[in-house]
């Protein structure tokens, strides 16, 4: 019954309408919940480092929506790939279709070069997420696109590198892809791993899916009012309302 229980809310989510964006709170049969933000309409996904006027990185939610249009507001944000200490991105960035950062191939500690990594990418009508090595030989024509790592899903399968019982648990996020739309997801309690990747695996059936980060982990969402400031960040996504905008 329970399993049951849990098709019917996660197909709710999956069959909702096309250019919505959806959210929803999310509680596993383990006892581990998620707050998962599935997003269509890739025309209003921008990703967000730095202010265009003065150079200096955004680091937080409330700096990016002070720099929109005045007709313009988030319906959601989150963190977006892993940075170095000054904020700039570890791995690759692209912005409004200008490389910022390119493709980080190199071998290293840390999350990030746990392999594979991946890129998640997107245009006004197609999204993808690759490993690293597939995004580099390919010509994509990408908008935006941020790289972290590593990999949660590939294929449908969970990352043969995670360990059903560690026990390296963090608050972590992450994103996932099933029939081009993005289903952005963030643990409300530390888990490992192997049970963050599990839950796109199982729960949201995704085709790809790739962690974002962890500990810093945050998230902005309009409609319930959450807007997560504990720390600063470098690279965010996020999806902006211009229902108020006008043309004249």
């Amino acid at each position: 019954m329970k399993w049951l229980i849990w098709c019917l809310t996660i197909y709710g989510l999956l069959f909702q309408s096309v250019y919505a964006i959806e959210h929803q709170q999310l509680k596993t049969a383990e006892g581990d919940q998620y707050d998962v933000i599935a997003i269509s309409n890739l025309k209003q996904l921008r990703l967000f480092l730095k202010n265009s006027t003065n150079q200096q990185y955004y680091k937080s939610f409330n700096n990016i929506q002070k720099n929109l249009k005045r007709c313009e507001h988030f319906s959601f944000a989150m963190n977006a790939g892993m940075f170095h200490p000054g904020f700039s991105p570890v791995g690759l960035y692209v912005e409004q279709a200008k490389v910022i950062q390119p493709l980080n191939e190199n071998k290293g500690l840390g999350n990030f070069f746990l392999q594979p990594n991946g890129v998640l990418g997107w245009n006004k009508k197609q999204a993808f997420i690759l490993t690293t090595q597939q995004y580099s030989r390919r010509d994509l024509n990408v908008e935006y696109a941020t790289q972290s790592g590593p990999m949660l899903v590939i294929d449908g399968k969970i990352n043969s590198l995670f360990l059903p019982d560690s026990q390296s648990n963090k608050i972590r996020n992450g994103v996932g892809i099933r029939n081009n739309k993005l289903y952005f997801v963030i643990s409300k309690n530390s888990v490992s791993f192997y049970r963050f990747a599990q839950f796109f695996q199982r729960n949201l059936e995704v085709e790809q899916a790739l962690y974002l980060d962890g500990s810093i982990s945050s998230l902005y969402v309009q409609k319930n009012k959450r807007n997560d400031q504990l720390f600063e960040m470098g690279p965010m996504v996020g999806s902006v309302n211009q229902t108020d905008c006008r043309v004249k």
